[in-house]
């Protein structure tokens, strides 16, 4: 047996004013979207704006159901509507963000499992990494190039090959 490790790397701003301008753009972008979430629920509301190499700024928030299954994510909602409406033009950036009706939050968010997946997948489409910018409602925020700092062991279509040698 082997122990392995995996080394993931980010960095950490003290707060969005260290950011790039198109970079706080961004993630003001997301804080509003998580304002327009459906999150009745959970009462946890994200939002998450994405930034495409045209230029176009897509924004989702997350989408709640009282069947928890059905609802969808920000991320997702973000990245499925860009891809739907501008195919073919690579995702560049993405911010996420969050705000409960109970609580702050202080620390950054990160998407979700399935999220990362989605993420994941439109890297591996467009052959290039997406800059993630990761916040909560304040404090510090968290820039990783690439989802595999957040998915290390990332599921591609390769392994879905039907026939065997």
């Amino acid at each position: 047996m082997q122990k392995k490790e995996i080394k993931l790397e980010f960095e950490e701003f003290e707060n969005e004013t260290e950011l790039t301008p198109e970079d706080r753009n961004l993630l003001i972008k997301a804080l509003e979207s998580a304002a327009r979430s459906y999150a009745p629920y959970s009462e946890f509301h994200v939002g998450a704006a994405v930034l495409l190499e045209n230029g176009e700024v897509i924004c989702g928030s997350n989408q709640e159901n009282a069947a928890y299954p059905s609802g969808l994510c920000a991320e997702r909602v973000a990245l499925f509507y860009a891809n739907s409406q501008y195919p073919g033009v690579a995702v560049k950036a993405m911010a996420i963000t969050a705000k409960a009706d109970h609580f702050v939050m202080a620390r950054p968010i990160t998407p979700c499992g399935s999220c990362r997946q989605v993420i994941a997948e439109t890297e591996n489409r467009q052959q290039s990494k997406i800059k993630l910018i990761m916040q909560g409602e304040s404090g510090p925020v968290h820039v990783m190039d690439g989802i595999k700092n957040l998915l290390p062991f990332t599921f591609y279509e390769k392994q879905l090959q039907k026939t065997k040698k």
